[in-house]
């Protein structure tokens, strides 16, 4: 796993060296400051859809998810004069709210990650949409809450405050995930779930969890994101962000048949999906193709990932004969029984 993030990182230095070669504006220290807190931005929530990808699910709610709490968020604080310490409380609890959700669909009622966090997408930005009439949801003028601001929006020693609240979240997401028992089981479950229930991990309860983990973080990027933004219009705020997780943490390294990833390649590949984002926009590509890139840079990971297994699939099937490949590639986990 180290040789996949060393890997990411020299691609990174070696984009982002050609981009400031071809256009010295990227190194400005303005431009790397804004680059700096989109990759916190997205970071955030890209670590939750992670965990999900590592049990061998996955997560597509999460822009929609944004959208509504970040709806909610701004009712709270603009519409009922909550005090933001409570406003905060509450959107991430309903964040969690909606993981346990989710998670109970998956392990009780047995219905596929992508169909109930695709049911998810749809329904979320449906109810947003209502609760606005369609509309937008934003502060009022001259409306200020300071210490939010600063937390949120606010820099520390020239670094986004975003950008250090993601470095905090991923250092202890990364002990989390490689650290503890919690982070093994979650890799269990992942290679294969049937054994590792059979080992004695209370396999419904880690996938809960994951997406606990998941639909929770992104209760905190949203009251973010509301306040980078200042209003949200749920027709179109966070459309496709689930796409900037799934495609962040495949580039760093997370297989999508699960049991594989790492924090610190997840963070790399934020990282890497803002340079590409700023390459788009200072080499003077049409934003339109944005998406094209982001589409282009999910297939060259998937594509990278199944030539990695069938190279280590030749070469224990080399050392161990085919019974060894056999057992170090489980069949993709596509539902979670547990």
């Amino acid at each position: 796993m180290l040789k996949k993030d060393l890997g990411l990182f020299l691609l990174i230095l070696l984009v982002g060296a050609t981009v400031a070669v071809i256009n010295p504006r990227f190194v400005s220290p303005l431009n790397l400051a804004n680059t700096a807190n989109l990759i916190g931005l997205y970071g955030l929530f890209s670590i939750g859809e992670g965990f999900v990808i590592i049990t061998g699910g996955i997560d597509l709610s999460i822009g929609s998810v944004l959208a509504l709490l970040g709806v909610l968020f701004i009712q709270l604080l603009n519409g009922y004069g909550l005090n933001w310490v409570a406003a905060s409380a509450i959107i991430v609890a309903c964040g969690i709210g909606l993981g346990l959700v989710h998670g109970f669909l998956i392990t009780r009622v047995r219905l596929q990650p992508f169909v109930v966090t695709l049911c998810g997408l749809l329904i979320y930005r449906g109810v947003a949409r209502y609760y606005t009439d369609d509309g937008t949801a934003g502060f009022d003028f001259g409306t200020s809450f300071p210490t939010l601001e600063w937390i949120t929006s606010g820099r520390v020693f020239g670094l986004p405050n975003s950008f250090v609240a993601f470095v905090i979240l991923a250092v202890i997401m990364a002990v989390v995930l490689h650290r503890s028992v919690f982070g093994r089981y979650l890799f269990a479950v992942g290679k294969n779930e049937e054994a590792a229930r059979y080992s004695g991990v209370n396999t419904r309860s880690v996938t809960v969890a994951a997406y606990v983990i998941c639909s929770g973080l992104a209760g905190l990027s949203s009251i973010y994101f509301a306040m980078y933004t200042r209003s949200i219009s749920p027709a179109s705020h966070g459309t496709f962000y689930e796409l900037y997780g799934i495609a962040a943490a495949v580039l760093g390294g997370c297989s999508l048949r699960g049991g594989e990833g790492s924090i610190l390649g997840i963070a790399l590949g934020a990282v890497l999906l803002q340079v590409l984002q700023n390459l788009v926009n200072l080499l003077g590509i049409p934003s339109s193709l944005n998406f094209a890139v982001m589409g282009t840079v999910i297939l060259l990971g998937v594509i990278a990932d199944g030539e990695l297994q069938r190279l280590r699939r030749t070469r224990l099937a080399k050392r161990g004969g085919p019974a060894a490949a056999a057992v170090a590639t489980p069949e993709p986990q596509l539902g979670h029984e547990g």
